[in-house]
């Protein structure tokens, strides 16, 4: 791409509802392309996943240790659930972690089509065209309208409300997707807003926002448990069972817990689990070896620390990783005496992409809705061993091969 092309590509996605870019929100003028066999490979991969992680012997034991506001089984299924996965420089992918609230989904949309138009990628064979943006906000309404009827057999004229933490709210990258997300249901008819959990309050009949009955919520908060006080009157909505909420604390109880890739990575909880020979051999290519740091592993996950990246259990967007220099017998022992939880999962490589006589590493983030795939976005670091988006890293935009 020329640079007035690209230019114009950041001045489309900034005037597009982006925060401004680059200054802002760092966008890669590049592009990777996922080859097929991985991304069919992925799909089955995460038909697996569904597959095991709703099986009633996974549930059961998830749910052992989880606190009383997940212990309520529910249907929900979120629309921007998403896979991380690393595709080494040898070939291969390895999912890292699963996020039932992966920010970016809507962004990526617009990143994936303005630059396939910008960069002119229609010319180029092997790749699979993205979604028109209003065939893709489409799509979506398409799945928040099945999930309301499939939760409330009826389209309700109440809100359908997007949450988030108050901080996001006022200093995060992602504000602007939740205020796209919101244009996208208003475009649909529906009333929409956007609030933090100390807005809602509870009347012992509906949950409520300025006095507007909420019946849909799209949760984005990192309060995975809601185990703030901020989050009383949604507790208490959810537990009477009149409102629909996704992500929830079910959900990450039983999908998206980090200790979770301790079982999906390792067969010896199998029986208990329910998980099949096929669907173990296709877990254990694709999962890295993961373990929960406890007090009888400390010894062999420090000496083989090299191996490992730490990360706390229920952390998010890299806060809190260890690095393998950082960790050793005393740090693990102290770890595990002050009840901080962490997993150490296996380091697994990225490939390269080289950009103005740098080395950026890339991933892959695949976003699925009940075993279909909707979305597929990359981004690119100027790290390997963790994610820093500063320029020249950032979003990536990504296609899948034909």
């Amino acid at each position: 791409m020329t640079l007035s092309a690209v230019d114009d590509f950041y001045a489309a996605l900034s005037a597009a509802g982006l925060p401004d870019v680059p200054a802002d929100f760092s966008v890669v003028p590049q592009h990777q392309v996922v080859p097929r066999a991985i991304f069919v490979g992925i799909c089955e991969f995460i038909r697996v996943f569904d597959r095991v992680t709703s099986c009633t012997a996974w549930q059961a034991t998830a749910l052992r240790e989880a606190p009383a506001i997940a212990q309520a089984r529910r249907k929900e299924v979120c629309f921007f659930s998403a896979w991380d996965f690393h595709l080494p420089p040898t070939g291969g992918w390895e999912l890292i972690e699963f996020n039932d609230n992966g920010s970016g989904f809507v962004y990526a949309a617009l990143i994936n089509a303005m630059f396939y138009k910008a960069a002119r990628l229609e010319h180029q064979k092997g790749i699979t065209a993205p979604a028109e943006i209003t065939a893709f906000e489409q799509h979506i309404g398409n799945l928040v309208e099945r999930e309301a009827l499939a939760f409330f057999e009826k389209l309700s004229d109440n809100l359908f409300l997007i949450l988030d933490d108050a901080e996001s709210l006022q200093r995060g990258k992602f504000f602007q997707e939740l205020k796209l997300l919101e244009e996208i249901f208003r475009r649909r008819g529906w009333k929409s807003k956007v609030a933090v959990p100390t807005d809602l309050d509870w009347d012992g009949r509906s949950l409520q926002l300025n006095g507007q009955a909420i019946s849909f919520v799209v949760n984005r908060s990192t309060d995975f448990f809601w185990e703030s006080t901020d989050f009383a009157p949604l507790r208490s909505a959810y537990l009477a069972g009149g409102v629909y909420v996704a992500p929830n604390p079910f959900t990450y109880a039983t999908r998206s817990d980090k200790r979770l890739l301790e079982w999906l990575s390792l067969p010896r909880w199998d029986n208990e689990l329910g998980i099949a020979p096929a669907e173990r051999q296709m877990l254990s290519e694709h999962v890295p070896e993961t373990h929960l740091v406890r007090t009888e592993n400390v010894e062999e996950l420090a000496r083989r620390k090299h191996e490992f990246v730490f990360k706390p259990l229920h952390g998010f967007a890299g806060r809190g990783l260890l690095d393998s220099a950082a960790v050793g017998h005393a740090r693990l022992h102290r770890l595990v005496a002050h009840g901080d939880r962490y997993v150490a999962q296996r380091w697994a490589p990225k490939s390269g992409l080289e950009i103005d006589d740098a080395t950026l590493w890339t991933d892959l983030r695949v976003w699925a809705y009940r075993g279909t795939i909707l979305q597929l976005s990359g981004r690119a670091s100027r790290r390997p061993d963790r994610l820093d988006l500063t320029p020249p890293g950032g979003w990536l935009p990504t296609y899948g091969a034909v």
